[in-house]
């Protein structure tokens, strides 16, 4: 199912079992019963497969979403958790084992790393982090007893990517299961599962919710993987989504693709403005004809969107920090998806005597472009620039 016009629309929506409604209800309770003691005993025995028991595992509403989200990743089934972060928690923490080597691409989302980092060590799971443009890094560091490959393609700062069949057909045959972070692209602008990915995660809370009014993850996958986390990882933490969280993600796939249209004409029309600027040294954006992997991206993504990030000319911390305030049509802030355009500078995470101005790295800031005109956003940025 690739039509997406009727995946947002009418799948999974049986409006005649709720009244011929045409947003479908949110079905706010904890617990279901039962009319005889059969159906709850196989309920027991396969939460996954049974009836409705508890809203913990399953609900309703939020198996609308899930049946759309498959849909819209090309998977067989998906798992909507509270967060992303937990999503990422889930997935990874149910496909290791005490003793396992997990190869993760360098610099992950900070979640991930504090997972690989400081949570799987106490099990005795080791994690090695690799430059994932090269696929060789991979295979120089893989192990025994490694078991997962983690990817984030792009990540979120500078675009790097990994070259996902690649990394598919090297872990395939050695049983590796691999995991990417796809909340850059979200499900319409790349298909991770085509190119051999098995688990692919997205932080909801970005653009399919993309109203920045509530958090939530996504898990797709195969049958078999969705149903191991499911039995296991998702019902012994806790981080089931809510109905209600899973009627508003529904409200955001309505506009999804839409959305990202406009978003992605306008970034266009922004990173041209932002290329020919004296106080810019560098745009990085993964569309550009610049960017490294140009190529790639085109291969593995149909879209780019709304994130890009700009290096700045050599200038001082405080420099960067007026910069950034005086912009009137960006908020400073985390995250990214929603409506409203953000800024959020590499220099607001460390202290000012850390800061070093001819570090590039340091001088990088990420731009979200929201729903703005293009035009209303380039307007405040070439004042901002200007400051400078």
């Amino acid at each position: 199912m690739d039509n997406i016009s009727f995946i947002i629309n009418q799948l999974a929506e049986d409006r005649e079992q709720y009244f011929n409604a045409v947003a479908p209800p949110i079905i706010q309770t904890s617990n279901f019963a039962f009319k005889d003691f059969k159906s709850l005993r196989e309920t027991f025995e396969d939460e996954f497969s049974g009836e409705y028991i508890y809203t913990k595992s399953k609900n309703p509403t939020v198996d609308i979403l899930r049946k759309k989200l498959a849909a819209l990743q090309g998977s067989e089934d998906a798992l909507v958790t509270n967060s992303g972060s937990s999503a990422i928690f889930c997935s990874i923490l149910a496909n290791v084992k005490a003793g396992d080597h997990i190869i993760s691409v360098a610099k992950p989302y900070s979640w991930a790393a504090k997972m690989l980092e400081v949570v799987l060590p106490r099990f005795n799971i080791t994690h090695t982090y690799v430059d994932g443009r090269d696929i060789q890094n991979f295979v120089d560091v893989c192990r025994s007893n490694t078991t997962l490959i983690y990817l984030e393609s792009p990540n979120s700062w500078d675009f790097q990517l990994q070259d996902l069949q690649a990394v598919a057909d090297f872990a395939k045959p050695k049983n590796i299961t691999t995991i990417i972070d796809n909340s850059y692209c979200s499900p319409i602008y790349q298909k991770p599962h085509e190119f051999g990915i098995d688990l692919c995660l997205h932080s909801a809370t970005k653009y399919i919710a993309g109203h920045s009014d509530t958090v939530a993850g996504v898990i797709t996958g195969s049958k078999a993987l969705i149903k191991k986390i499911f039995d296991s990882e998702l019902s012994n933490s806790g981080t089931s989504l809510s109905p209600f969280n899973a009627w508003l993600l529904i409200r955001g796939l309505r506009t999804l693709e839409i959305r990202l249209q406009r978003i992605s004409k306008t970034t266009l029309r922004v990173v041209d403005f932002l290329k020919n600027h004296p106080k810019i040294e560098q745009v990085i954006f993964p569309f550009d004809e610049s960017f490294p992997q140009i190529e790639l991206a085109k291969k593995q993504m149909t879209g780019a969107c709304g994130l890009l990030t700009i290096v700045l000319q050599p200038i001082d911390y405080q420099c960067i920090e007026v910069f950034a305030l005086s912009l009137k049509n960006f908020l400073l802030a985390v995250s990214w998806g929603g409506h409203e355009s953000l800024i959020m500078p590499k220099a607001a995470g460390m202290k000012p005597e850390d800061y070093d101005k001819n570090n590039p790295e340091h001088r990088m800031v990420r731009l979200y472009i929201g729903l703005e005109d293009a035009d209303f956003l380039i307007d405040d940025l070439g004042a901002g620039l200007e400051i400078l």
